[in-house]
This record gives C-alpha cells, sequence and structure tokens, in this order.
C-alpha cells in the first residue's frame, strides 16, 4: 500500500490467431478509482498491457480489488478476451498505535499490597501483522516512579510493585507508550491517586515541663506544654486530646496542633505532693490511633500551715508542781508540729 502512484506491473500478453485487423488491436479496463490500463508495443509488434497505478493504495479501506481487463481485436463485431485480476494491497505500517483513553484515573488505598493490579491500559493498530503488534512499556518516569509500578510488556497490565505512602507522595503520573512492530508510538497518562489511611498514631511531644510547682500557684498556671502531630489526613490526622487520672489539672488547646496543661484548682502539698497523669492523644479515624505520654508534677512546699501544738486542742497546758521540786526540774514537754516541709516545717520555742 506505499507503492507511489505512477507505478507500473506488467500483465502479460493477450493472444489472437487471427491476423491484420483482426488481430489483438489493444486493452481497456473500466473505471476503478486506482489502476488504468496503458498498450505497449514489444518489438516484434506484439501489444501487451501494463496496469498503471493512479493513486495510493490504502490496505485498511480496501484490501483486496477485482479488475476486468479486456483485450479487444479490430474485427466487425470486435470480439474480447476477458480475464479477471485480483489485486491484494499488503500492508505498510502507516497507522500508529491508537490508545483507547488518552488519559485514565485510578484511586489506590495507600494500604494496597504489592502485586495488586491497577489497570489495563490497551491500545488498537489498524495495520495488520507484526504491523499491528503492540508492546507496552513506560516512557521516560523519575527512578522512584518507575520502582512503585510495572507494566507487562504484552497485555498492558500495569501492577503495584511496591507498597504506597499517603504522607509521602499523594499521587503519580504514569507515562505509558505502545510501539507497534514496525516503531510507531503512541502515548497516554495513568493518573493514580493515593487515598489515605489510618496508618499513622499522633505523635505527642512533652516540649516543656514546669516542675516542681509552688503549691500557692493559682488556677490556671501552665505547667507543661506539649505539641502534637498526626501524619494522616483529613479526619484521620484530626487529633483531641484529653488527661486520664486524678489531678488538679486540665488541658487546653492552642493554635497549631499544641496544648498546654494547667492547674484546674488550688493544689496542696500537705494533701498530694506530685500528680500523675497520662495525656492521651486520639485521632478521628476508623478505628481510632492514639499514643500517651506521662507527666509527673511535683509540688513544691509553701509555708502556709502555722505549728500545731499536739497534746492540746487549746494551747493552754495546766501543770501541779510540788512546792518543793528542786530548780532545774522538767515541769512538762510540749511538742508541736508543722505541716510544711524543710525550714517552713521547723519548729522553734520560746
Amino acid at each position: 500500500e506505499f507503492t507511489s502512484p505512477g507505478a507500473r506491473f506488467a500483465v502479460g500478453v493477450a493472444e489472437d490467431e487471427d491476423v491484420g485487423s483482426n488481430s489483438l488491436q489493444g486493452y481497456e479496463m473500466d473505471n476503478n478509482g486506482y489502476f488504468a490500463v496503458e498498450v505497449k508495443e514489444s518489438q516484434d509488434g506484439s501489444k501487451f498491457a501494463e496496469l498503471v497505478l493512479r493513486r495510493a493504495l490504502d490496505r485498511e479501506r480496501e484490501q483486496n480489488l477485482r479488475l476486468v481487463l479486456k483485450a479487444l481485436d479490430g474485427g466487425d463485431p470486435p470480439r474480447t478476451g476477458t480475464p479477471q485480476l485480483w489485486i491484494t494491497a499488503t500492508d505498510a505500517n502507516d497507522n500508529p498505535p491508537v490508545f483507547a483513553q488518552d488519559r485514565y484515573r485510578v484511586s489506590l488505598r495507600e494500604d494496597t499490597p504489592p502485586g495488586s493490579i491497577v489497570l489495563n491500559v490497551s491500545a488498537s493498530d489498524a495495520d495488520e501483522g507484526t504491523n499491528a503488534h503492540i508492546t507496552y512499556g513506560f516512557g521516560k518516569m523519575p527512578a522512584k516512579v518507575l520502582r512503585k509500578f510495572v507494566v507487562d510488556a504484552q497485555r498492558g497490565m500495569i501492577t503495584l510493585q511496591e507498597a504506597l505512602d499517603f504522607e509521602d507522595t499523594r499521587g503519580y503520573v504514569l507515562l505509558v507508550e505502545g510501539k507497534d512492530g514496525g516503531g510507531l508510538v503512541a502515548h497516554c497518562k495513568v493518573e493514580v491517586e493515593v487515598l489515605d489511611v489510618n496508618d499513622n498514631a499522633p505523635e505527642l511531644t512533652l516540649t516543656s515541663v514546669s516542675s516542681p510547682v509552688p503549691e500557692d500557684a493559682p488556677a490556671g498556671t501552665v505547667v507543661a506544654l506539649l505539641k502534637v502531630r498526626d501524619r494522616d489526613f483529613g479526619e484521620n490526622g484530626h487529633v483531641s486530646c484529653e488527661l486520664s487520672g486524678e489531678a488538679p489539672l486540665s488541658i487546653v488547646a492552642s493554635p497549631g496542633g499544641s496544648y498546654k496543661v494547667v492547674t484546674a484548682s488550688a493544689l496542696d502539698r500537705e494533701q498530694a505532693c506530685e500528680h500523675r497523669v497520662t495525656v492521651v492523644a486520639r485521632d478521628r479515624g476508623r478505628p481510632a490511633l492514639w499514643s500517651s505520654a506521662e507527666l509527673v508534677l511535683e509540688v513544691s512546699d509553701v509555708n502556709d500551715n502555722a505549728p500545731v501544738f499536739e497534746e492540746a486542742a487549746q494551747a493552754e497546758y495546766t501543770v501541779r508542781v510540788p512546792e518543793d521540786v528542786p530548780v532545774g526540774s522538767v515541769l512538762v514537754t510540749v511538742t508541736a508540729t508543722d505541716a510544711d516541709e524543710g525550714l517552713n516545717g521547723l519548729v522553734k520555742y520560746s
């Protein structure tokens, strides 16, 4: 079919046993749109026919042509010979492959296991034989992408080779080529969207702890700062924090994923010199993931307790002493205690 117009094809010589004007005079052929016939004369005077290609053939539109050639003599009435010519147009690689779609889109969860089929791309070629045999492959892409995906050269099946990670890459663009046996190439794009899965627990970091805290610290005093981060997306990455445990503390959210732990009420070292709570960070995934950190808060003493005598509810003692008691005798021993600690709890008498 790639034969250029103007090409000539000899079809042989018709024989006529008559002589003179009754012998072979020429050839004719019905109009067919592709070929015309021309009469040629050899050195011995015989006339033969040549087919001349007037218009390029297109095998994909019309592969086989049936032509009727007439050989005419000069008799009256003239006689004809009418052989049939069957012409078959052989294929030329004049058609590139064509993909069913220029662009494919597919979504994959990030927990899709390696070995899973992503999708099948398909291309067709109007040629035949090796000219229509299509081999699939990837175009020029980063090595990172080529490690993630592989395409079957014969079937066009794209398969996942390595695990996906939404937090690392949220999508890929694959450049796929289809090449026929004659070297003509077609291209298409495959857009792979990676969908988030709740596979990351919140990351909880205590950035600052103010310990010990004086027991006279007012309510609302900040005793700890913490930062929370979740690498997931949407609800999977939306985190809330709470305190677990009995303590006069509360947690308050700040912008940017920060939280502060504050005193919820007055502290009393004499009742509890230390508070232990667990900070729990939990996301909104299904199922939810969580992480925790222990917060230990020591309470330092303030001199908020007066000494208390132990022997009497009232600060008065009655002692009966004989009149002959020797000088220097101990009359009574009094004891006072102080709930504070250190110097604040050291009692002196006077």
